[in-house]
């Protein structure tokens, strides 16, 4: 989607939502120069954003300490197995799949999310460190099914174009807009 859009979708539903807050931040980084008209829609934009016609929807305000916990295993088995061995392993298919088998511990403060560690690393270790154990063996054996998957996070063209129009789809009221027609400006 262009800043145009977004710009125009955001005006329309009075609210910026992370993922098209990320999206813009990703043209910006990646686009060489803007036109002048992304410069005139970031303009309507910051505009709209100091008078309150445009809120930002916060980003989320919790975490799930078990996802941080998960990695930091995951990472740490696969980079000892990809030094020993010729085999390349997927980190999140292995986070993944162990945090599908083990409880969730979200926590909304910094204070909070300690206490899940420091409880979690207490009494939850030896399951965290069984389940990424069981998702390494699982994905060591699996056949390559699907080469042609896109992971999350790593579609391009379109297809990110497609995600982001679902997910803005599920958040926004009447995301999607009738092609306009060109003006004979």
């Amino acid at each position: 989607m262009s800043i145009e859009k977004i710009v125009e979708q955001a005006l329309q539903d009075g609210y910026l939502t992370p993922s098209m807050e990320a999206e813009v931040g990703r043209i910006c980084n990646t686009a060489s120069e803007l036109s002048i008209e992304e410069y005139m829609a970031l303009d309507r934009l910051m505009g709209a954003l100091l008078t309150g016609e445009v809120v930002v929807l916060p980003r989320k305000q919790f975490i799930n300490v078990m996802e941080e916990l998960v990695l930091s295993e995951a990472i740490a088995r696969v980079a000892e197995i990809e030094a020993t061995t010729d085999q390349t392993l997927d980190v999140g298919d292995i986070a993944a799949y162990a945090l599908n088998r083990l409880p969730p511990l979200y926590a909304t403060t910094e204070e909070g999310a300690q206490f899940q560690r420091s409880n979690a690393k207490e009494k939850l270790q030896k399951l965290i460190s069984l389940q990424v154990k069981e998702a390494i063996d699982r994905n060591m054996d699996r056949p390559e099914f699907f080469p042609d998957r896109i992971a999350l996070g790593k579609s391009s063209g379109n297809e990110v174009m497609t995600q982001v129009s679902s997910l803005l789809n599920s958040y926004a009221h009447e995301f999607e807009q009738q092609p306009s027609s060109p003006s004979s400006e």
